[in-house]
């Protein structure tokens, strides 16, 4: 159904969506091309930034790209089997997203709390486990969701109130009563949710209580500043995340839902790279220098 059905409104979101897709894209793949490019930045913590800058890049050209098709061509007709496929991707990647998350998180613990020991523990072994162990349980979370769907036998009604194949309400439009698929869906959500969201709180309590023992108030502030934008997209990711659910709780409105959903499958993919960038000094170097080359 999209986001809007005012045909004047059409041309402004289909600019608006290919502006920001454009920027996200380019903006997370200088984000790779200036990690790959710099040896200073061939360590776990920017291992980590360059895979959850994929990760980015797959969540945004999962959705928008069919909807600005969809705005140009004036259809909104997807494929069962595209749709499926889309709802797939889309939630491997948010998946992704979250473990990635979780071991930067980690990371930023042992490099924090156990210094002297941080090559030892995060090794070139121990992260690329990392990363292929977030890679296959993203995997088994979006074929779930697609089981789950695929044992629906029937709709009863063929217009998803939704930008892209979101699994909740695709089930919405089943002809038989899905409430079992419902409680295995959201069980599923709630594990894969609360899993990485109980390491990063594990993790930074372990951070903040190790960063107050520090006598010095510079030291903490050089601690904490470590960690300024892993917590900044934390917090943008769940906080959107959640946010949406809520939403979807309190409205009866799907097209409030829809808005709210823009939040962290648009905007926080798009503001990521700017939160790295900005914040980090080591970043804007490798940029600055990975762009006089390029001049």
């Amino acid at each position: 159904m999209g986001l809007s059905d005012d045909p004047e409104l059409q041309p402004f979101l289909c600019a608006l969506f290919l502006s920001m897709c454009l920027v996200t894209v380019l903006g997370n793949l200088l984000i790779i091309l200036a990690i790959t490019s710099d040896p200073h930045l061939h360590t776990p913590m920017y291992f980590f930034l360059s895979n959850l800058s994929l990760a980015d890049i797959s969540l945004i050209s999962t959705t928008v790209p069919k909807m600005i098709v969809n705005i140009q061509t004036h259809s909104r007709v997807i494929s069962y089997s595209s749709c499926l496929t889309q709802m797939s991707i889309f939630i491997f990647s948010a998946c992704m997203d979250s473990m990635l998350l979780t071991v930067m998180a980690y990371d930023r613990f042992v490099a924090i709390c156990h210094p002297l020991h941080y090559m030892v523990i995060m090794n070139q072994r121990t992260c690329c486990s990392s990363v292929l162990v977030s890679f296959f349980v993203s995997l088994l979370d979006s074929q779930l969701h697609n089981l789950i769907v695929l044992q629906v036998a029937c709709f009863k009604d063929v217009e998803i109130s939704h930008f892209f194949c979101d699994p909740s309400e695709v089930l919405k439009l089943a002809c038989s009563d899905t409430l079992i698929n419902n409680i295995i869906m959201y069980f599923f959500g709630t594990i894969y949710g609360f899993f990485p969201i109980s390491g990063i709180f594990f993790s930074y309590y372990k951070i903040i209580s190790s960063v107050l023992r520090v006598p010095s108030s510079g030291g903490r502030y050089k601690a904490f500043s470590t960690c300024g934008s892993h917590l900044a997209v934390v917090c943008l990711f769940y906080g959107t995340g959640l946010g949406v659910y809520l939403t979807s709780a309190i409205s009866q409105s799907p097209r409030k839902y829809t808005a709210a959903s823009v939040m962290y499958t648009v905007i926080t993919p798009m503001l990521n790279p700017f939160i790295y960038s900005l914040r980090n000094k080591d970043i804007k170097s490798a940029l600055c220098r990975l762009l006089s080359k390029a001049g």
